[in-house]
């Protein structure tokens, strides 16, 4: 596939609380994305996509129901490229329903990019986001270094949605920027190659 075809990428918003901050660090992240020509964007909500909370035992069927659930979502993960994850942190963690999506796919993930925008007090998301590496790793994702991240969030954007400190934004072009170098890398690499996990 020539380098010039545009990325598939997959932002997940991670929150389903009522009264989420997501939609709007959601939206930012979203804008950053679309603003690139190198870039396709699905966002994937997961309060708009629910998945179920009980999984087949090893070797049987899913529930009644569980494939046309899947079915709004599964798809659409296999056809990215890449995805940004978008999450707060819950109790020096990441959101339950975020892990229930994660879990109910597999290669989905492999060999594909993944950057983090997060959100939360005074640590900013961070813990969420180093608890989801390790997640992630085991699913044959590859995690780039660098993220976004919003301490204290509540104040970090102005009525509009956008960011009031600079510095976010440049924040956001440069884990872009290392999430389309992985994701061309990878998807060239798969497209010679198949990979094996």
């Amino acid at each position: 596939m020539p380098a010039t075809t545009p990325l598939r990428l997959a932002i997940i918003v991670g929150s389903t609380r009522d009264g989420r901050f997501a939609p709007i660090v959601a939206e930012w992240t979203r804008a950053h994305a679309a603003g690139r020509d190198d870039l396709t964007v699905d966002v994937v909500d997961l309060i708009e996509t629910p998945l179920p909370t009980v999984f087949p035992a090893f070797g049987q069927p899913p529930a009644p129901g569980t494939a046309e659930l899947l079915a709004e979502v599964s798809p659409r993960l296999a056809a990215a490229d890449a995805f940004v994850i978008v999450t707060p942190e819950y109790n020096h963690s990441f959101p339950a329903a975020l892990k229930n999506a994660i879990d109910w796919h597999n290669r989905e993930w492999h060999a594909k990019p993944v950057g983090f925008v997060s959100y939360g007090g005074v640590s900013g998301g961070l813990r969420a986001v180093e608890q989801l590496r390790v997640v992630l790793a085991e699913l044959h994702a590859v995690t780039v270094r660098d993220t976004v991240s919003f301490h204290g969030h509540w104040d970090k954007f102005d009525a509009d949605g956008k960011a009031v400190d600079p510095a976010s934004d440049a924040a956001a072009k440069t884990m872009l920027d290392q999430l389309v170098w992985w994701a061309h890398a990878l998807r060239d690499a798969k497209a010679v190659r198949p990979y094996a996990a």
